[in-house]
């Protein structure tokens, strides 16, 4: 069942609902050798905003706005709890921050300070996961615990993974003095969805019994994959929930082209996704070099609107966001120049990339002559999500 949701329960008490025990690839009965495949999803509550507000104890239970002051040109980089419910967030710009929540209070990022945070907390979750973590953001990581956690069945195996993830919970309160969201599941989808599910200080076990009609009242929007694109291509075919997409009679290659065998099988809680162990640094960039090196502001903003189009596709079709904007300039005696911003909320949008592009220039006085090239780069990319899961379930 799923932990701490009546709401869930109800729904599930109401329909009749299929048991899913498996997936092409994994064997299903213990009895033969089968290691079923047991998921955590860890991440960090409001990571930035929760280290200020531990840092300086009086910032508890206030709306913490990290980023730029409201009265300069700036953005939001990570903002807290009590600050969200105003609708402040991530790469918003700092003005409309302030307008939202007047009694905010606005700190400058300190990313060194997080980066140093993040680094003690991975350790304590290694502790756990050994070698089996895949890290995916500096608050956030997978941990394969299967072979810890086997047990008669696929949710006997979920079932004994809840200690683990208690475990970690309070290691990382007693030791950093922040709280975590962790989502106990079969695959990265559903982990992930599930620690997102009771934010803040959450604990959630999706079984593999349960997961479809977990996923039936949530957006579309909130499976792996689903952006800005795609999602308006679904609701113009009808499809709003996940449960529409469960129940569509059609041939989905018609809406999502190729993507269509994929997006199903999530649709219905499937997926065979492993961990990746790597550390391969991975970005995206485009640059536009001027056949005549300018600094006239409307050619200059195109072409950031232009880039930032073009990275927001390449993020859509690779189902990522990213954590990281770049923006890289270079002069016409070839010096090159860099800056970036990070944000805690992972964008794909467009219209994100190129306001903190814009941000990244202005703040940094970067068109201060001609401009021989100018790039926008992403990095930081994760899976891409919906921001908040906002569910209804009666």
């Amino acid at each position: 069942m799923l932990a701490r949701s009546p709401g869930l329960e109800r729904l599930r008490a109401s329909a009749a609902v299929p048991v899913f025990r498996g997936w092409p690839g994994h064997a299903r009965d213990a009895r033969f050798g089968a290691v079923f495949r047991v998921i955590l999803h860890f991440d960090m509550d409001a990571f930035y905003a929760s280290v200020e507000q531990r840092d300086q104890p009086e910032l508890r239970g206030r709306p913490v706005i990290v980023g730029s002051p409201p009265t300069q040109r700036g953005v939001v980089c990570a903002a807290s709890y009590e600050a969200r419910r105003f609708g402040v967030r991530s790469a918003m710009p700092s003005v409309t921050a302030g307008r939202l929540c007047p009694d905010g209070v606005f700190l400058r990022p300190r990313m060194g300070a997080y980066q140093a945070e993040s680094r003690e907390i991975m350790a304590i979750v290694q502790g756990f996961a050994g070698d089996r973590v895949q890290q995916v953001s500096i608050d956030e990581a997978y941990l394969d615990i299967s072979e810890a956690c086997q047990g008669e069945d696929a949710d006997g195996s979920l079932e004994k993974a809840l200690p683990v993830a208690r475990s970690i919970k309070e290691a990382v309160r007693s030791r950093r003095g922040l709280t975590t969201s962790v989502g106990v599941a079969a695959n990265k989808l559903l982990a992930k969805l599930a620690s997102d599910f009771q934010k803040p200080d959450g604990l959630t076990l999706i079984r593999e019994r349960d997961k479809v009609a977990f996923l039936r009242p949530l957006p579309v929007r909130s499976l792996h994959g689903v952006g800005e694109v795609t999602e308006r291509h679904l609701k113009q075919a009808g499809v709003e929930t996940v449960g529409d997409l469960q129940d569509y009679p059609g041939d989905l290659r018609s809406v999502v082209g190729s993507w269509a065998a994929d997006l199903r099988r999530f649709a219905m809680g499937e997926d065979d996704r492993p961990l990746e162990l790597g550390d391969d640094i991975k970005s995206i960039s485009s640059e536009t070099t001027f056949r005549v090196d300018t600094e006239d502001r409307p050619t200059l903003r195109a072409s950031l609107r232009e880039q930032a189009e073009e990275l927001a596709g390449k993020l859509e079709r690779r189902r990522m966001a990213a954590h990281t904007v770049q923006v890289k300039v270079r002069y016409s005696d070839f010096t090159t120049l860099t800056r970036q911003i990070s944000v805690e909320e992972g964008v794909n949008d467009s219209r994100e990339i190129y306001r903190l592009a814009c941000h990244l220039l202005a703040r940094e006085r970067l068109v201060n002559r001609p401009l021989r090239l100018l790039g926008v780069g992403v990095t930081g990319l994760v899976d891409v999500q919906a921001r908040q899961l906002w569910l209804t379930l009666k």
